[in-house]
């Protein structure tokens, strides 16, 4: 796990899994980047599984507003869900804020 910051906004990367025990590290490391109060991406890079722990994690961070990006088909397809349930819980009126822009 790694991260960058600059002064628009914070990427977050995520490597490897998204379970067990390590969710609950990418979850500190993600809530330290939310507490700068600059725009957070995740970015899952190469992420071989990803629990129920892990599902929820990202669901709950794309209700926060964050961005949720990945590689591969599966994480992808994953993300692409748990966006659209993140957005779709935003208040009315904030929803094309968060949009992804293709």
């Amino acid at each position: 796990m790694s991260q960058t910051t600059n002064r628009f906004e914070t990427v977050v990367y995520i490597d490897g899994q998204l379970a067990g025990d390590y969710v609950q590290i990418a979850g500190a490391f993600c809530s330290q980047a939310l507490s700068s109060g600059k725009p957070v991406r995740v970015f899952l890079r190469d992420v071989s599984a990803i629990d129920e722990a892990g599902r929820n994690l990202l669901r709950g961070l794309a209700e926060h507003g964050v961005r949720l990006l990945a590689s591969g088909v599966y994480t992808s397809h994953l993300v692409k869900c748990l966006q659209r349930a993140g957005i779709a819980q935003q208040p009315t009126g904030s929803v094309a804020d968060h949009r992804e822009h293709k």
